[in-house]
C-alpha cells in the first residue's frame, strides 16, 4: 500500500533486506499533552495496520528519550511482549520530551550464478566479502529510519533535531495540533529543506473502517506541507526519500525513512 511503510519497518527491523514484507512501525503514547507531571505508556510496534497489535514488537534497544533540557531520560517499566513493546514516561520537567528510535546501517541483495536471490547482512565492510565475483543484479544501499513522538507537559519547547538523514522541522509544533486548525511542517534531509517529498498521514481505527482515510501531501521548495485534519485522535505520519549520497562507495543509493506519531486535540 505504501513504499515508505515497506522502508520504515525494513529499517527498523534492522535485520530485512530489500523486498521486506509491507508492515507499519510506530510508538503510540497514552497522551502526548499533560497539564501537569503524570505517568505516560507507550506502545511500540510492527504491525499490519496502524495502531492495531497484530505481527511482532518494535525493539527499544535503540530508544531514546530527550528530556526538555538535553538530557535523556530512561524509560520505565519496559516490557517487550509477543506483539508489543510497552514502556512508561513521567514528564517532570516543563517542555516537549522527545521520544526517538534511529536505526542506521547497510542492507542489500543480489543473485548468485543459479540465478537465486540472495540477501546481504552486517556492516558494509562484511557485505563487500559477501558478494561473490559471478554475483548480478547487485544492490547495496545505506539505510537512516527515524521513528518519534512526543510528549509535552505544561509549554511546548523546541525539538532537537540531529541534522542527519530525514527530519521534521516544526513549524507548527507537534503537540498543539487542534483539529480543523492548519498546521505546517518542514521537512530536512541533512539539515537543509527537502522538496517533493511524498507524505502521508492516516488517522487511527484503520481496522474499523472499509476506507484508509489517507491524507497525501507533497513538501514545497521550503521542504513545507499544510494539513487541516478533519478529526481529532492520533495520526501516523509517514515520509521517506532516496537519493544517491551514500558515505559508502558500496552502496549506491541511500534509503531515508521517517515515522512520526502525532496526536489532533478537539
Amino acid at each position: 500500500m505504501f513504499s515508505a511503510t515497506r522502508i520504515a519497518a525494513a529499517l527498523a527491523l534492522s535485520c530485512a533486506a530489500i523486498g521486506a514484507q509491507a508492515h507499519s512501525v510506530w510508538m503510540k503514547p497514552s497522551s502526548t499533552v499533560l497539564s501537569k507531571a503524570d505517568w505516560v505508556t507507550v506502545d511500540a510496534a510492527v504491525s499490519n495496520d496502524m495502531f492495531f497489535f497484530n505481527h511482532r514488537p518494535l525493539g527499544l534497544d535503540k530508544l531514546v528519550i530527550t528530556a526538555p533540557d538535553g538530557s535523556t531520560v530512561e524509560p520505565k517499566n519496559a516490557h517487550k511482549g509477543e506483539l508489543r513493546s510497552v514502556f512508561d514516561l513521567k514528564p517532570e520537567q516543563a517542555g516537549t520530551y522527545q521520544l526517538a528510535i534511529v536505526n542506521s546501517g547497510v542492507m542489500g541483495s543480489y543473485k548468485d550464478a543459479a540465478g537465486q536471490m540472495k540477501r546481504l547482512r552486517g556492516s558494509a565492510e562484511e557485505i563487500a566479502k559477501q558478494i561473490p565475483a559471478d554475483a548480478k543484479d547487485v544492490r547495496v544501499a545505506e539505510s537512516i529510519s527515524r521513528i518519534e513522538t512526543f510528549v509535552t507537559m505544561g509549554k511546548p519547547s523546541p525539538l532537537r533535531l540531529s541534522g542527519k538523514g530525514l527530519e521534521l522541522v516544526p513549524v507548527t509544533h507537534p503537540n498543539d495540533l487542534v483539529v480543523g486548525e492548519e498546521a505546517t511542517f518542514a521537512f530536512h534531509v541533512d539539515g537543509k529543506p527537502a522538496a517533493d517529498v511524498e507524505v502521508v498521514l492516516v488517522p487511527d481505527g484503520k481496522r474499523y473502517r472499509d476506507a484508509v482515510n489517507e491524507i497525501k501531501l507533497k513538501t514545497d521548495a521550503q521542504g513545507h506541507i499544510k494539513v487541516k485534519f478533519p478529526t481529532a485522535g492520533m495520526y501516523w505520519l509517514d515520509a521517506d526519500v532516496n537519493d544517491d549520497k551514500t558515505s559508502n562507495p558500496i552502496a549506491k543509493e541511500r534509503r531515508l525513512a521517517y515515522v512520526a506519531t502525532l496526536e489532533v486535540l478537539p
